[in-house]
């Protein structure tokens, strides 16, 4: 047993060494993106001790007069603390269930096109939003459902509808966020579930349609259980992101007529720690949103793993 270990040993280390060989300009092309990562979002966590204090910018991080878990304490019985929570795992949840459902629906229909290049041309269509920033489509969409000129509300008066204020109204600014969102990431969602039809094994098709089977009975007995694992991993992992509602979206949509359904906990954070100056308030609300999420993803990868199989490497 010692003489096989020596024997395999020496090939092992060949192995690994002609596997760095190969790989080592693989890892010095990932290097710039690790130092950035390290910099702009691990050392910047030294900054959470001010959760603890009552800091001043003046007095810095040492001289700053220590408070404990003064600000935890406040987080849970400031009211507008538990409005925001509930603003963000509302927004979330819609954002994730239909976010869900619209791309796996999508991809079915998209599948059905005969057409090569009118379904290249679909695909192209759908993804472009994916690439306008929230900064331009917010400006787009603050012009297009203006109460006063809005082309939208100008359709709605042709029909006879009174104009709607979209950006305005606390239920109908919910709805806005929603569908703008889902217009503008589905088609980009939408790769997931081609590529998983994609790998589909034709023969399956064949046989069902040798059996006598319609195209709607192998849509549901072929193609929706060959996306059912993808679906599950999709929908698991997307737990982790419960606590993230799009601040550059509601930061570009919102005003203080629809705070009350419309404040999520980044734009909460932002407010708090950047207008009203109350950073050690605003660093423990970052900082239970992230412990909140870290423990989400690391529930959703073991789900993922249990139920699908899924593993990060």
């Amino acid at each position: 047993m010692h003489l096989q270990t020596k024997l395999t040993e020496p090939s092992l280390v060949k192995r690994r060494t002609h596997k760095w060989a190969r790989s080592w300009p693989l890892h010095l092309m990932l290097l710039p993106a690790v130092v950035l990562t390290f910099i702009f979002h691990y050392v910047p966590m030294a900054g959470l001790i001010i959760a603890f204090q009552d800091f001043k910018p003046y007095l810095g991080f040492t001289k700053s007069p220590w408070v404990g878990l003064e600000h935890f304490r406040f987080l849970f019985v400031y009211p507008d603390s538990k409005r925001v929570i509930l603003n963000t795992l509302i927004i979330s949840s819609f954002k994730i269930v239909f976010h869900l459902a619209v791309p796996f629906f999508f991809a079915l229909l998209l599948n059905e096109i005969r057409s090569s290049l009118f379904k290249r041309f679909v695909q192209t269509l759908v993804y472009l939003p994916h690439f306008l920033s929230w900064v331009v489509l917010g400006g787009i969409l603050l012009d297009m459902l203006s109460p006063q000129g809005g082309l939208v509300n100008r359709a709605l008066q042709a029909l006879g509808v009174h104009p709607v204020f979209f950006l305005g109204d606390e239920n109908w600014f919910l709805v806005t966020v929603i569908t703008s969102d889902i217009w503008k990431e589905f088609g980009f969602s939408t790769i997931v579930f081609l590529a998983a039809l994609a790998g589909i094994n034709p023969s399956l098709y064949e046989a069902a349609e040798v059996d006598g089977a319609s195209r709607w009975q192998q849509t549901l007995h072929v193609t929706i259980p060959a996306l059912l694992p993808i679906t599950i991993v999709v929908g698991t992992l997307s737990l982790g992101n419960i606590l993230n509602a799009g601040f550059d979206q509601i930061f570009n949509l919102y005003n203080p007529l629809v705070y009350s359904k419309g404040d999520i906990i980044d734009t909460f954070v932002y407010r708090m720690g950047i207008i009203n100056g109350k950073m050690s308030f605003a660093t423990v609300v970052s900082l239970f949103k992230s412990v909140i999420g870290f423990s989400l993803i690391v529930l959703a990868y073991r789900l993922a793993y249990r139920h699908a199989n899924y593993r990060i490497f």
